[in-house]
């Protein structure tokens, strides 16, 4: 029983550093991003890119926490999340990063940064995809109300 105990510690410590570090690499990224920029001159644009920046990288880091112990990178059941952001999205991870993708360029004001998007949404769908399908064979018809419920 030690060792199970030992081995769910470990397992805990691990989870909890992983979530810390894209924390830490996120909100260092966003950091970096407006010190690098801090002496641009502050149009609109780059205001309204500020804004979504900060908005969906607080609603991504909200979203990673009330998702806890149940973000993977594969699609895996673990539990099924209906609080908070997630009963309103299914996958707010993957939509404030892609706001957040917005920001930055505009914040940057480089447009073919928005290129980018191209690629990542599809990913997102299809990644998107593969965990309905995982969680809808664990959790059946609550899964299926859930995501009458929500949007993406």
């Amino acid at each position: 029983m030690v060792q199970t105990s030992n081995t769910e510690a470990q397992s805990l410590a691990s989870k909890l550093i992983s979530r810390w570090i894209r924390l830490s690499l996120v909100c260092g990224g966003a950091i970096f991003l407006f010190w690098w920029w801090r002496f641009a001159q502050w149009t609109p644009i780059r205001i309204v890119g500020a804004c979504l920046m900060a908005a969906s990288l607080a609603l991504w880091i909200v979203a990673q926490f009330q998702l806890g112990d149940s973000f993977s990178v594969t699609p895996q059941a673990r539990a099924l999340v209906t609080s908070g952001i997630y009963s309103r999205i299914r996958n707010p991870i993957y939509v404030f990063s892609a706001v957040l993708i917005v920001g930055i360029a505009l914040f940057v004001n480089r447009p073919a940064y928005l290129a980018f998007l191209v690629i990542l949404i599809p990913i997102q769908i299809v990644r998107a995809r593969r965990e309905a399908k995982v969680l809808e064979e664990k959790f059946g018809e609550e899964y299926r109300e859930y995501r009458r419920k929500t949007w993406f």
